[in-house]
């Protein structure tokens, strides 16, 4: 079984900066990614960044040149280092681990509330 722990969420004004983490413990193995989605009521669940297992990295658009992800794979840990803040940042962040193995698997965090809010 794999849990994922975020902390890092809370409140911030517009154009502050916030540091989540995620740390991945348990049965982990043939890691394909790390990343983080974001979610707010009403609207699915979307990509924010993602970084492969390789290195590569994904943004969304809308935090291109604002958000940083990063990875510390002795730890498990993955890291989204947003600057910038804008009031429609905030949402409920959540970390996602997904392994290939035969198939693709999902694991999720339980998801951390980032408010950009004056």
């Amino acid at each position: 079984q794999v849990q994922l722990v975020e902390s890092g969420g809370g409140l911030v004004q517009p154009g502050g900066s916030l540091r989540l983490s995620c740390a991945a413990s348990g049965s982990i193995f043939s890691i394909y990614a790390m990343g983080w989605y974001r979610q707010t009521p009403g609207k699915q669940r979307g990509l924010v960044a993602i970084m492969t297992s390789a290195g590569s990295t994904a943004y969304a658009d809308s935090v291109k040149g604002r958000f940083t992800i990063s990875r510390d794979n002795a730890k498990n840990t993955v890291y989204l280092q947003m600057n910038s803040l804008k009031p429609e940042d905030t949402a409920v962040y959540y970390c996602n681990l997904r392994t290939h193995a035969i198939v693709f698997n999902d694991y999720w965090g339980q998801g951390t509330q980032v408010t950009v809010s004056s």
